[in-house]
């Protein structure tokens, strides 16, 4: 418990910073990329004779300084986290600035690579060129990877706003129901009323746990299952549910409350306007590298309309924490199948340790 408090500042801290982990090898590509892309500018506009020559040198130089300046930044990252951010993008500007001048160098040492688009300089003015461009570049991109960080952030904060009007919105007749089945369980059955005031207990308990938080998916459906046994005092028969878990990883770590929202569109726009109930189908997987859980409910054939419009909120929501979280391989699908509505969340796979 000790281990896993220690963590937890500790993954805000590397949040909070604006670089992103150039540890990560879709970072590493973009960096390789950005690179070429450079060196093919340099070459076109040297306007020599042997441009595929100048090509090559041009390539192997930027490469090594772009490729050693992020694994400088990747080794940093743990420091870099401690400091502000203002700190943190003076140190990486100064980190950025001395590995292109230990490149430069090292390329001057080694003769050949020494200046592979205008020629052999001096040392002094090789030195000061390259320094000058990658002042300028460095410059450029941190100013953009943190303006591009504040977007984020603005973006999670409104993501983080819209969640805990969510959280506040517990439907009163919910809880008035909930309490009346309480009060008619004491005395014909107290020890389902004991279990149905700890499962009330423990959902206002989620309630107020902090946007931004991360659970274990065993965690989520926990509080999918409390909810629905809740639903299932006041409807009764009409509610029946099938589960078909046995194939998540319940270690996953998820964003809070990204299935009862959904649970509970099923119920009201599923099950309550259809005279004789349904059956609620809960089924995850985790195939390759995505984990996808679906829900599937029944819906009345006169009320498709509004049954979109009750989702549009809770989907919207989940949609957006779920990119936030997850990036553009997570999400949330919709589709209709016959008198049925599904919804399916799927969001990446932990790699296997």
């Amino acid at each position: 418990m000790k281990q896993a408090a220690w963590k937890i500042p500790a993954q805000k801290q590397q949040e909070a910073l604006f670089l992103p982990s150039f540890c990560d090898i879709r970072m590493v590509f973009a960096v390789v990329v950005i690179a070429e892309l450079l060196a093919f500018v340099l070459v076109l506009a040297s306007r020599r004779s042997d441009p595929w020559n100048d090509l090559g040198l041009a390539s192997l130089f930027l490469q090594w300084i772009a490729l050693t300046s992020a694994a400088v930044l990747c080794l940093a990252r743990p420091m870099l986290s401690r400091l502000s951010n203002v700190a943190a993008a003076l140190v990486s500007y100064l980190l950025l600035l001395l590995t292109t001048a230990v490149i430069s160098e090292l390329a001057l040492r080694l003769g050949g690579l020494t200046h592979p688009v205008q020629g052999a300089p001096d040392h002094a003015s090789f030195l000061f060129r390259n320094l000058g461009v990658s002042a300028i570049l460095s410059a450029l991109v941190l100013r953009y990877l943190y303006v591009q960080h504040q977007w984020r952030q603005q973006i999670q904060a409104e993501s983080q706003a819209r969640v805990q009007a969510l959280q506040a919105r517990i439907r009163p007749h919910f809880l008035f129901n909930s309490m009346n089945s309480i009060a008619a369980l004491t005395r014909s059955d107290p020890e389902r009323a004991e279990q149905a005031v700890q499962d009330l207990s423990d959902l206002f308990r989620v309630s107020l746990h902090e946007a931004s938080e991360r659970v274990t998916l065993e965690e989520e459906l926990e509080v999918a299952q409390r909810y629905l046994r809740m639903e299932a005092l006041r409807l009764g028969h009409r509610l029946r549910v099938h589960w078909d878990i046995d194939r998540l990883p319940r270690k996953r770590l998820v964003p809070s409350l990204i299935l009862q929202p959904l649970l509970e569109n099923a119920v009201y726009h599923g099950i309550e306007p259809v005279p004789g109930g349904g059956c609620i189908d809960v089924t995850g997987s985790a195939e390759g590298r995505r984990i996808s859980i679906t829900i599937r409910n029944p819906r009345a054939p006169q009320s498709i309309e509004a049954h979109r419009r009750g989702n549009r909120i809770a989907l919207e929501n989940i949609r957006l924490r779920l990119e936030l979280a997850f990036g553009s391989q997570a999400g949330v699908a919709l589709r209709e199948v016959g008198d049925a509505f599904e919804t399916t969340l799927y969001f990446p796979r932990e790699k296997m340790q």
